[in-house]
């Protein structure tokens, strides 16, 4: 009698091809600005400091475009996470003055890293406040959330005016982090390199969360099809807050960031960035935490070479570029499927 033997399925499976030209356009934008500069020096400290400025705008847009994805709230008052963030560590840093001045490096970490701590309960806890009182009864509401959470900002940021006085406050950098790091004729700023580590593992973190345990197999689904996750069971509610407190946080890390990187605050500091935060989300994909990482570096790359080659066009630049990629990919680089 002649056996039968069993393949297993896994083998006929086909394999979903990776699309990896949206990755290709980052290296091919630095290396095309490169004959334009024309000195290698300027073009590495150009480039890095694009690196450092990407790594903030994705922390800062990573949280938001999984709010936009899976909750499909247009939160225009991320801004005011932005700003609390950027005011609180100056609160927090101002008795660990002796901590921020010294030239010892893990003295000025140790302090920075208490102030991110309170910064990110803070906005989290804001969050989750903003979320249960201003989003939560207009979600599928859209032009009431573009309204309510606009005013929502307008409010943070007198608030921040009672709280801490309207006037430019400085935030220098800790004493370990000025200046710059020699190798051979290149000079790399200090607080840029540790912006583009936080914000690498800032990505990391997120690509493990959403790729290798439950909470992000959910939150993944939940983009995609929310209704499929209701069906069996979970209570997307719940997930909905818990994702709306991570990106508050997030944004009020990426504020610490950016006043650090600014070294000047304003209550308008979170509206100020914005602009890109939005082009960011919508270059990506809505929903894409890769799509936002790959936009946040164009985005950055594009606002340096352009401010450095043609100042008069900086601000356009970015606009073009988001029109150039919505030209060729309407919904983005890396559009989340959704049923």
């Amino acid at each position: 009698m002649a056996t039968t033997t069993l393949r297993p399925a896994t083998d006929d499976l086909p394999k979903t091809p990776r699309d990896l030209l949206p990755v290709l356009i980052a290296p091919v934008l630095a290396l095309a600005a490169l004959p334009l500069i024309g000195s290698p020096t300027t073009w590495v400290t150009l480039t890095v400091a694009a690196l450092a400025m990407g790594m903030m705008i994705f922390v800062i847009a990573s949280g938001l475009t999984l709010i936009f994805g899976l909750m499909a709230v247009l939160n225009f008052g991320h801004g005011a996470f932005i700003a609390i963030g950027a005011y609180m560590p100056m609160t927090v840093l101002a008795p660990l003055s002796g901590w921020v001045q010294s030239d010892a490096l893990s003295l000025n970490l140790a302090a920075l890293l208490l102030a991110v701590i309170a910064a990110m309960i803070g906005t989290g806890v804001l969050g989750w406040a903003f979320e249960r009182v201003i989003v939560r009864p207009v979600y599928g509401q859209h032009l009431k959330q573009i309204l309510i959470t606009m005013g929502g900002l307008i409010v943070a940021e007198q608030l921040i005016h009672v709280v801490w006085g309207g006037d430019q406050k400085p935030m220098p950098l800790p004493g370990g982090l000025r200046g710059a790091i020699t190798i051979g004729d290149f000079a790399l700023e200090k607080f840029r390199l540790l912006a583009v580590a936080v914000g690498l593992t800032v990505f990391i973190v997120m690509q493990l969360v959403l790729n290798r345990t439950k909470v992000g197999l959910l939150i993944r689904a939940g983009v995609e099809n929310r209704e499929m996750v209701e069906a069996l069971g979970y209570r997307i509610r719940q997930l909905f807050v818990g994702v709306f407190i991570a990106g508050s946080a997030l944004a009020g890390l990426g504020g610490t960031m950016w006043a650090l990187y600014r070294e000047t605050l304003t209550a308008a500091i979170g509206g100020d960035v914005m602009v890109l935060v939005f082009i960011v989300i919508i270059i990506g994909g809505l929903g894409s935490v890769g799509g936002c990482f790959l936009g946040a570096i164009l985005v950055a790359l594009m606002a340096n070479y352009t401010g450095f080659l043609a100042p008069k066009i900086a601000v356009a630049s970015n606009i073009l570029l988001m029109v150039a990629i919505l030209m060729w990919r309407p919904q983005g680089l890396y559009p989340v499927a959704r049923r």
